[in-house]
């Protein structure tokens, strides 16, 4: 099993915008579809989104629609969610997560997550 992991959460004010990155230990995303999830205190482990292997399909969660974006580097080597006009409930840890299932929608159709990386958004 791929490990991954993640980077650049931390605190941030509402308004703000943070970029996460996942790398994965001894390979690419290049062939494996792949997003992010994301965990608030209290809550079900949730999509944030995804993009599918090829580049040409990609999903989002409604309430983050418009305002984060997932995209790899050209070599495919690191996956990166940037969030913009974060809300207080973008509060939790976000999940890297790789080798999922097409279309994906619940953690079953992940088969690797990272360690998890923890974003507050506070006024």
């Amino acid at each position: 099993q791929v490990q991954l992991v993640e980077s650049g959460g931390g605190y941030v004010h509402t308004g703000g915008s943070l970029r996460l990155s996942c790398t994965a230990s001894g390979r690419t995303f290049r062939q494996s579809n792949s997003g992010w999830f994301r965990q608030a205190p209290g809550k079900d482990r949730e999509l944030v989104g995804a993009i599918h292997w090829t580049g040409i399909s990609d999903s989002y969660a409604d309430s983050v629609k418009g305002r984060f974006s997932i995209s790899t580097d050209s070599a495919k080597t690191t996956l990166y969610l940037q969030m913009n006009s974060l809300k207080s409930e973008d509060t939790a840890v976000y999940y890297c997560a790789t080798d999922l299932l097409w279309p994906v929608r619940s953690v079953g159709d992940v088969g690797s997550w990272g360690q998890g990386t923890q974003v507050t958004v506070s006024s």
